[in-house]
């Protein structure tokens, strides 16, 4: 029987390593985590030390970028790959002065985020080019990358327009 789409990864004998999570998520997807992987650790060097974190039956793998605060927790879903991001009130003021900035969808998911005393909870599905560069484009705004002369991700060409 296949997982159902958005499925998670519960074997949790061992954290997935790139191979498991490319036949779970799909090579499509996976293009995407290396991309948000890379741009991360290139982004942000020596910062995170990206951590896999084991969330039970129901919520299965996920790897978490995090220092002192999170930057952000990546979940491999099958056929499909989310993001997590917590915007605490200096992310959430930032983000509503770019408000028109943004694409519907996620100004839509960030005013249907329910506020918690930490912050709004954020789950950004990346399943195209735009969806990667607007995820880089929120995790910058949350943190902005030391200067390190790589672009920022505004600055990507894009595939598509907005």
């Amino acid at each position: 029987m296949r997982p159902r789409i958005g499925s998670r990864i519960t074997d949790k004998s061992a954290p997935p390593d790139d191979r498991a999570v490319r036949q779970w998520i799909g090579p499509g997807a996976f293009v995407h985590w290396a991309a948000l992987r890379d741009w991360i650790d290139e982004s942000y060097p020596g910062v995170f030390e990206p951590d896999w974190l084991y969330g039970g039956k129901n919520r299965g793998w996920s790897l978490r970028y995090k220092k002192t605060r999170a930057l952000c927790t990546l979940v491999p879903e099958y056929g499909r790959l989310s993001a997590v991001v917590v915007l605490g009130r200096a992310e959430r003021e930032k983000f509503e002065q770019r408000r028109y900035a943004w694409r519907p969808r996620l100004v839509k998911l960030y005013d249907d985020a329910k506020a918690y005393i930490d912050g709004k909870w954020l789950t950004v599905a990346i399943a195209s080019t735009d969806d990667l560069h607007e995820a880089m484009e929120l995790l910058a705004m949350k943190r902005p990358p030391p200067s390190s002369g790589h672009p920022m991700p505004g600055t990507l060409r894009r595939t598509s327009g907005r």
